[in-house]
């Protein structure tokens, strides 16, 4: 037994932090909730392969290995891995619609998450700010929509990039199928039907009539399983007019039937003329291979942190990466494309009341089952369909508020949510890494030219508003002679650093230079308010002429003699004008 006082360590391995405690109460609900989110991964994982431009068994192929991997390593018990629609996006863009390199992404993402998790490199996706994970999301809901207009409209031989696609679209409207365009609107609009009544759905209490409560749990169901009710009905309707001898709509056509192989990823690619060597295939994914898991781990932290926080606990950010780099290594065995965590498929897990990670065991156990025994009757899917599943799950990632909010709270941060938003539209990768270097440039610009308060009384008192370091010593210096020595008489100087929590070498040679410059003046400059840390630096580099006191009072108190001033109060209401300098 423990010591008493002496702390129990925490079990290495997640599953082992609540498998020992799990209560048999517990059970029903994690298996409801598991249900709930497999009939929305099994629609959604067609739809996303589609959108990936692979073939749609590997949208299947990529949807249960992560919620079996979760279930052991994850920190967080609502966060689904999965297929998402903006990984998908991205794999778009840097698998060549090739399956080969699809599979071969998610290995080579999941090494580069696992590496990250181990060398607790968490932190590093801190540097991607909100406004530049608002325009992304926000312009890839357009582009994930705008997309999937071909498939509602029946349209074919549209191409990939943006603004091609909006012409050609535009251009051949006319040859829109009607039978396509037609049950592609009627879908969209059953899912935003299911999906307002859910959302307006009173929560049933334990004294309601039993019919009461009936009619809420049917209306929850359906609005939670509207992926597959919707599909499901389509199907029905598509495999009708295939029975009478038409078919108006394009189908999903033959998909294998049975379980993917265990294998690892092929590390060549054979072609007509020869084989493509790994070489070659890495500098077909290009920047790939960082957008992709950073993105990845950007999705799956985000959303884990985001529910952890609503229902009151807390993940292990790095155990996070570990967990998701581990299920896209062994995703890519079973031929899995890259995965991440889904917001909408865990926001139907937590609704669901799910109490552990076990309900992904459900979720993926009902992916097999598909897989073994259902892609026959995939085959009667229609298109329109999938596409109406997919623009139903990401036009709610369009956050318009948020060019409001931002206008209101901080403008400048608009400049790297438009540079985002718009370059993003051109090309994924152009708009994540030039909204993360203007967040960068903004954020040094702080740095360079933090605020500096001046109050003029018998001496100068200057207030820094942050830290000091070699970029702003220019911008102190000019501040500091420029106020002390067109002031008539000149005046000495007080550095209060009361907000200065850490310096550099080169801060503090330009602080020497500072001194000298002003006793060349017949000035002198005084510290105040030094925190341990920057006193130690300071007393080290044996300044000449450095002079320290606790506090601006007492720096005053000695103005006369110590800095060259009048014995009057330095600061008095009647002598004090203070201005911020930016």
């Amino acid at each position: 037994p423990a010591m008493p006082g002496s702390r129990c360590p925490r079990p290495a391995l997640p599953i082992l932090r609540w498998l020992p405690r799990y209560s048999r109460a517990w059970l029903p609900l994690d298996l409801l909730a598991g249900l709930a989110v497999g009939l929305t991964t099994v629609p959604q994982a067609l739809a996303y392969a589609e959108l990936a431009g692979l073939p749609l068994q590997y949208g299947l192929y990529s949807s249960f290995m992560g919620c079996f991997v979760y279930c052991f390593l994850g920190t967080a018990k609502d966060v689904t891995l999965g297929p998402t629609a903006i990984v998908s996006l991205l794999v778009s863009s840097y698998a060549s619609h090739e399956p080969v390199h699809a599979v071969l992404l998610a290995f080579l993402s999941g090494c580069i998450q696992l590496a990250m998790g181990l060398l607790h490199l968490g932190f590093l996706l801190d540097f991607i700010s909100c406004p530049v994970i608002k325009g992304f999301t926000s312009a890839a809901s357009i582009t994930i929509s705008f997309n999937q207009i071909k498939n509602i409209l029946g349209l074919q031989g549209i191409p990939r990039q943006f603004f091609l696609q909006v012409y050609e679209t535009l251009r051949r409207i006319g040859e829109t199928r009607a039978g396509d365009a037609v049950l592609g609107l009627t879908c969209l609009a059953a899912l935003a039907g299911l999906r307002a009544m859910k959302s307006h759905l009173p929560r049933a209490g334990p004294a309601e009539a039993p019919a009461v409560r009936i009619s809420h749990l049917i209306v929850w169901i359906s609005g939670t399983a509207r992926n597959a009710l919707v599909v499901l009905f389509a199907g029905l309707v598509a495999y009708s007019f295939q029975v009478m001898g038409s078919q108006p709509f394009r189908l999903t056509g033959s998909i294998p039937q049975g379980l993917p192989p265990f294998r690892p990823p092929r590390f060549s690619l054979a072609a007509p003329n020869g084989t493509v060597p790994f070489q070659s295939m890495l500098q077909d994914m290009g920047v790939g291979l960082a957008v992709v898991p950073l993105m990845g781990l950007l999705e799956t932290i985000a959303i884990a942190k985001a529910f952890a926080s609503q229902n009151g606990y807390r993940i292990d950010p790095n155990q996070e990466l570990l967990a998701l780099g581990v299920a896209n290594v062994l995703g890519s065995f079973v031929s899995s494309y890259p995965i991440t965590g889904s917001f909408g498929r865990t926001a139907v897990n937590a609704q669901s009341g799910v109490c552990t990670p076990a309900g992904g065991l459900v979720t993926g156990a009902l992916v097999l089952l598909s897989l073994a025994y259902l892609t026959s009757l995939f085959y009667y899917i229609p298109k329109a369909a999938l596409a109406a599943v997919i623009i139903s799950a990401v036009v709610p990632m369009f956050d318009a508020g948020i060019f409001r909010t931002l206008w209101r709270v901080k403008r400048l941060d608009l400049v790297p949510l438009c540079v985002t938003f718009l370059l993003c539209f051109w090309e994924v990768q152009y708009g994540i890494v030039a909204g993360v270097l203007v967040s960068g440039i903004l954020l040094l610009y702080s740095i360079a030219r933090p605020p500096i308060k001046v109050s003029e009384g018998a001496v100068l008192l200057v207030q820094p508003g942050s830290s000091l370091h070699f970029p702003a010593m220019e911008h102190l210096r000019d501040c500091v002679c420029s106020r002390a020595l067109a002031a008539s008489p000149a005046r000495s100087v007080v550095l209060d650093c009361s907000h200065v929590s850490s310096i550099d070498y080169t801060a503090v040679l330009g602080l020497a230079e500072l001194l000298q410059e002003l006793r060349r003046h017949g000035l002198s400059l005084a510290f105040c308010g030094l925190k341990d840390p920057v006193l130690q630096v300071l007393l080290s580099a044996d300044l000449e002429g450095f002079q320290h006191f606790p506090s601006w009072e007492e720096a005053g108190r000695c103005g006369g003699a110590e800095l060259g001033g009048s014995r009057a109060e330095p600061f008095s209401s009647t002598a004090e004008s203070s201005g911020l300098i930016q």
